[in-house]
């Protein structure tokens, strides 16, 4: 099969993505005519001495992972033999014997490495890292621009792989948000380089499941192309006194053939706020009919569905100091200070920032070549397939917020929120493998999940009851007040008198002048938190990345080091250890 070339920054044009589609469609095609694909692997024809290729990948979402199993199909192909597998299910002895290697990492909050490669990146940037002179790699990086640490994890392990002497087969790639066309055309110039190194000596064997290559089952539904469900509930969860607005939807899949797990996310393509719409073609001096040359549509309708109007990108930033002679942006801009321009553009949209323009001083056509395309929302599913009858659930709080005179909300949360039971919203599912309820039955599961953290272990203790699992659940849960942010209080009640719910400890903030979180919660029960882990247990946080999260794991160090008799660092060890067994995973954002 001839393999056409494809620079790494060329752009990707009409031939070469005919060809990538055809290629994987046809490789798809061929291994699900073997049902999960494994006799597909197992019997298809290959060369004498297949060349190994290990491709590693770092996810937070699957994105990474995705692209990882489809670079796989392609190995295979092209005649090698692929192992994939997570960054952190590699330690660093086995990494220095690999001679192909291709990396998919993505990047997780602002220029962090995933859960599922931080503990690989520990021991490769270590100074005890071995030397890879024998080591062929290209590395793959998933980023959103709109971010400071853009493709910041892929970039560092580049760097630090070529550091340790090993041979760069191919250009990193950065791909933004929409990465799928970028990432098959970098797939299909790295694969026939890959073959063609000379690997030398032979490899130990990779792991069996590494090798294993069961067809990644595409779903027809995906962000490009979602589908269209009806949303069967929209229900107010707080009371009426909250700070909070959260609410429980349900959709229909109908005949969709979705499918997800327990874990999995949901992505909903929102429809920008009208007013916000109307605003800002008024403060453009442009009219919702509008046509604009580099558009499909007319003005109107790509502002409502095609561009993200409420977070401004860098390039408008830029733009609009530029024009604006605004001394205090001006002066954050020019000494480059991250923080003092993160508190600076708080509470501020795209609108906001157009305002300090005069009217009509943006042309339409200049305005829209600054926007970034609207993306999809991803939220934890908080329903199990086996318990939810044909729909989905999610379980979200409604961002809303006034600034400068004006109100402001989130572009998705709100969108729903305004959405009447019967309306339709397009929908796709995530899946995120990673963050499963536990293989065993009997294991003992331990979940912290406060405000809508809940999500998906309403879904885990849906899942372990209609599979009649025996293991103990232990929830920790909490908000602000008890009376009127107690989500989902009735279902965790009955669970509770039935047996499902283990153990159930709540932390309300402000229910008294000491605040109380469930990291005290933790603490309190830490004895009783250490035996469950020694008895096997698996530990599972869901919510706010940015303080939640990182105080959940100092309390679970804290509570290791405690009642474990450990040192600090022996206690960093045994937690190391846990997310080495996927027994400590996270699904925060």
């Amino acid at each position: 099969m001839k393999v056409p070339y494809i620079p790494a920054d060329a752009p990707f044009n009409g031939d070469q993505r005919a060809w990538l589609s055809g290629f994987l469609a046809g490789l798809h095609s061929r291994l699900a005519m073997d049902g999960d694909g494994s006799a597909a692997v197992a019997n298809a024809p290959q060369q004498k001495a297949a060349s190994p290729l290990h491709i590693l990948y770092g996810t937070q979402t699957g994105n990474a992972e995705g692209v990882a199993m489809d670079a796989a199909v392609a190995a295979r192909a092209a005649g090698m033999q692929p192992a994939v597998e997570a960054l952190d299910d590699v330690d660093m002895a086995r990494f220095a014997t690999m001679k192909r290697v291709i990396i998919v990492a993505s990047t997780y909050g602002e220029g962090e490495m995933p859960d599922n490669a931080q503990l690989f990146w520990e021991a490769l940037s270590a100074e005890t890292a071995p030397r890879l002179e024998s080591m062929n790699f290209g590395v793959l990086a998933l980023g959103d621009t709109g971010y400071d640490g853009f493709c910041q994890a892929g970039k560092l392990i580049d760097t630090r792989l070529e550091q340790l002497g090993a041979h760069r087969m191919t250009n990193r790639l950065d791909c933004d948000i929409d990465y799928e066309d970028a990432a098959a055309a970098w797939v299909g110039e790295a694969m026939p380089l890959a073959a063609a190194v000379d690997g030398g000596q032979s490899e130990p064997a990779a792991p069996a499941e590494a090798i294993a290559l069961p067809v990644r089952e595409k779903s027809q539904w995906n962000r490009k192309s979602p589908y269209s469900s009806v949303v069967a509930v929209n229900r107010l969860l707080s009371g009426a006194t909250s700070a909070k607005e959260i609410r429980h939807f349900e959709f229909d899949l109908g005949d969709s053939g979705i499918s997800y797990e327990a874990g999995d996310a949901l992505g909903v393509m929102p429809v920008n706020n009208t007013e916000l719409v109307s605003a800002i073609l008024q403060q453009l001096g442009a009219s919702a009919d509008t046509s604009v040359a580099s558009l499909s549509h007319s003005i109107g309708q790509e502002l409502a569905t095609g561009f993200e109007i409420s977070t401004p990108s860098r390039e408008l930033i830029a733009e609009i100091e530029k024009r604006a002679g605004h001394e205090e942006l001006s002066h954050i801009l020019r000494h480059g200070d991250k923080e003092a321009l993160e508190s600076w553009l708080w509470g501020k949209d795209t609108l906001d920032l157009l305002q300090l323009l005069p009217a009509n001083a943006m042309t339409a056509s200049d305005f829209v070549g600054l926007l970034k395309p609207l993306q999809h929302r991803a939220y934890s599913i908080s329903s199990s397939p086996l318990a939810a009858d044909g729909r989905v659930h999610l379980t979200i709080a409604s961002v809303r917020y006034t600034t400068n005179g004006r109100e402001h909300g989130g572009v998705c949360s709100t969108y729903l929120a305004a959405q009447v039971e019967g309306a339709k919203a397009g929908i796709f599912v995530s899946q995120n493998k990673a963050f499963r309820v536990p293989g065993d039955d009997t294991a003992p599961a331990i979940m912290v999940g406060p405000g809508t953290g809940i999500a998906p272990f309403r879904a885990f203790l849906q899942e372990r009851q209609a599979r009649g699992a025996k293991g103990r659940n232990w929830l920790f849960f909490g908000d602000q007040h008890r009376a009127d942010d107690f989500i989902y209080e009735d279902e965790l009640t009955e669970m509770s008198s039935t047996g499902l719910l283990t153990r159930l400890d709540l932390a309300f903030s402000r229910d008294q002048s000491e605040k109380v979180y469930v990291q005290t919660r933790m603490r309190e029960n830490g004895k009783a938190l250490y035996a469950w882990l020694e008895e096997g247990g698996h530990f599972y946080v869901c919510g706010d990345a940015t303080r939640m999260a990182k105080d959940v794991d100092q309390a679970l160090h804290d509570v290791v080091a405690t009642h474990g008799g450990r040192s600090a660092e022996a206690a960093s060890e045994y937690v190391n250890l846990l997310k080495r067994e996927k027994r400590y995973v996270r699904d925060v954002y």
